[in-house]
């Protein structure tokens, strides 16, 4: 027959197999990162071959598309490993549905190049076909982050999550801006464009701020990581003092690719520490785990229990003795085992806690990014546009944009059709 021993051996080998999972995981967030750097950076290559009529920067961007080649040879063989046998509760069937989405679109992803190789696409439409397929990597690493059992990882995922997609507005803004310089020319509705991902990637920045730990923190505010930001300012004015039509000096597109580039990598090292740092401390999770569930076995060896231990040793192992129990009445393993199960109910407890308070920075933007989709489907707008019409309604309204994203997707049912 089984005893709460068993149980709780039990228990501490799922919480061993949750964070192996977990470990896996960050791998696979790892690889996701590297290939969005990968792609980004040809993005910005791609948007500059285009804006110079295919004139500059062909070699650059070939040699670009072999290392990102390279990247997506290793995601693959990673994503490969992941077990599609077995279903996982809770997250498996999203997660899953996001991979086989990233796999859709890099497969179609040589027939895009043979087309912008042609400059049959503009830079418009190359930015947004590189942005989709980034997304997609993204929501990976979304899943992931929304997945996470243990808080402390969670946290970790949650500001990793943040700062790759603030990433991503950076790289936007790069290839936008690009783009511009190449073609030579100014335009509104692009310079909007820029101040659009502007403010995204600084809401991004301070939601990563709120959560990282202080090393990742420390690492991205170092001086080398804000050094190019100057000449970055610079350049963006040249961008969006510009009037409407106005020449612009195509030779400033790469110094402009120069110094956006400088600004990503050194916030690549920083998405580097990110997954380096969650890694190890998984790591160390399980090595601790490990360590205690030998510790568990070694009270199998112990004497039996007392039967009446459950009701003479105290709720709270650390309060008052239960009325009438004496000391030393209850046996070791006795005393063991119930301080076990206090132990681990109270730290499942905080765990659930804090995983809940994690989770929220994820849950309200789940939400506000399904009202903006709400409102570019139903007035036509544009994701800047809405994202603007949402926070224009939280100001009218005095209220925080999360709630008027809840409060808007609940009427989604009465919304009249498109």
């Amino acid at each position: 027959m089984k005893t709460g021993l068993d149980f709780l051996l039990a228990a501490k080998r799922c919480e061993i197999d949750g964070l192996q999972r977990l470990a896996f995981t960050a791998t696979l967030v790892d690889v996701s990162a590297r290939l969005v750097h990968q792609l980004q950076r040809e993005r910005g290559l791609t948007n500059l071959y285009l804006g110079s009529m295919g004139q500059r920067f062909a070699e650059a961007r070939a040699a670009q598309i072999g290392a990102s080649r390279q990247v997506e040879a290793e995601w693959r063989a990673q994503f490969g490993r992941v077990d599609t046998g077995t279903a996982q509760a809770g997250h498996g069937a999203r997660l899953f549905s996001r991979i086989a989405y990233v796999l859709q679109g890099l497969d179609g992803l040589d027939a895009l190049r043979g087309q912008l190789d042609a400059q049959a696409w503009d830079t418009d439409r190359a930015t947004e076909a590189y942005a989709r397929l980034v997304a997609a990597l993204l929501a990976v690493v979304f899943e992931a982050a929304d997945s996470a059992t243990d808080p402390e990882v969670s946290r970790r995922l949650v500001a990793l999550f943040n700062f790759i997609q603030g990433k991503e507005f950076a790289g936007q803004e790069r290839a936008v801006g690009a783009a511009l310089f190449a073609r030579g020319q100014s335009d509104s509705a692009r310079q909007q464009r820029l101040l659009h991902l502007i403010e995204s990637q600084e809401r991004c920045l301070e939601l990563f701020d709120s959560v990282a730990p202080p090393t990742a923190r420390a690492l991205w505010t170092a001086p080398h990581s804000s050094a190019p930001l100057a000449e970055l300012e610079r350049l963006r004015r040249v961008l969006y003092t510009a009037p409407h039509g106005a020449a612009l000096r195509p030779e400033l597109s790469q110094a402009w690719f120069d110094v956006c580039s400088a600004r990503m990598d050194a916030m690549k090292l920083v998405e580097d520490r990110l997954t380096a740092d969650l890694r190890a401390l998984c790591g160390e999770k399980i090595a601790q785990a490990q360590a205690e569930l030998a510790s568990f076995g070694a009270l199998s060896a112990q004497a039996a229990p007392d039967p009446l231990v459950f009701y003479l040793a105290p709720a709270d192992p650390n309060g008052p003795a239960a009325p009438g129990a004496t000391q030393g009445f209850a046996l070791p393993l006795d005393r063991s085992v119930l301080e076990l199960v206090h132990d681990q109910a109270r730290r499942l407890q905080a765990m659930g806690d804090e995983l809940e308070a994690v989770r929220a920075s994820l849950n309200e933007r789940r939400l506000i990014e399904r009202a903006k989709g709400l409102l570019m489907a139903h007035r036509q707008l544009s994701e800047a546009e809405a994202h603007k019409t949402l926070r224009q309604m939280a100001m009218n309204q005095n209220r925080r944009l999360v709630d008027v994203a809840e409060a808007l997707l609940s009427m989604a049912e009465v919304l009249p059709p498109r």
